[in-house]
């Protein structure tokens, strides 16, 4: 097994290698307007570190949010196509569940919260009952609206840190990495779970929205 990880969810454009027991590559870069300038070179720099070919790779693993509209598509783009290129299956994994994930491996037993930012004065959220397993499916929210359902659990990620008053036990990692993402994936494979297919989480329409009252013009 060799598994190609990506991420591009939330600001950090991350890529990993994983043989199926370890990461044996990883870069990770946070910039959230370059996505797409960044991932590509990103993977090529991984494979580099790793000593091996595009070619030598079994599967790819991408994060399917929730996230922003344009950075999410960035890395699920690039997954399908490494996908059909290479004729590998390509699998869906929840960002949330990458970092509750991480938490864990950095000693966060639970119960516990994820929140990543969503723009727009949300978070992207999700609770914990440990680091492998959530407890409802993800949702987006206004900090203060969950703040007292959250009260007293440690919150993951920078969109705890982004609003300490609505989330005081704000803890990290603040992004995911695909060094976690692609870990996780390998277990579940292992362990025989089906992950999920790679179809954006998006949980709200994007930014971008036709005018109202947008009048066609048509030639004649």
């Amino acid at each position: 097994m060799l598994l190609l990880a990506v991420d591009t969810a939330t600001p950090a454009v991350t890529v990993a290698l994983h043989d199926g027991t370890a990461v044996v590559a990883e870069s990770s870069q946070v910039d959230a307007r370059r996505h797409g300038e960044l991932l590509l070179p990103a993977v090529d720099r991984v494979l580099g570190e790793a000593g091996t070919g595009l070619d030598a790779v079994t599967g790819v693993v991408v994060g399917v949010g929730p996230g922003p509209y344009t950075g999410l598509r960035v890395g699920l783009v690039t997954a399908a196509t490494f996908g059909s290129v290479l004729s590998v299956p390509v699998y869906g994994l929840c960002t949330l569940d990458a970092l509750a994930y991480a938490a864990g491996r950095d000693g966060l037993e639970g119960p516990f919260a994820v929140a990543t930012d969503a723009r727009r004065k949300e978070v992207y959220w999700a609770r914990y009952e440990d680091p492998r397993t959530r407890t409802g499916e993800p949702a987006v929210d206004r900090p203060a609206d969950i703040a007292e359902q959250l009260a007293g659990l440690p919150v993951v990620g920078a969109g705890a840190a982004l609003y300490p008053d609505a989330f005081p036990d704000a803890r990290g990692p603040e992004h995911v990495s695909a060094g976690a993402l692609a870990a996780l994936a390998a277990e579940r494979l292992a362990a025989g779970v089906q992950l999920l297919p790679p179809q954006p989480l998006y949980l709200r329409r994007p930014d971008a929205q036709v005018p109202k009252n947008y009048k066609v013009v048509t030639p004649k």
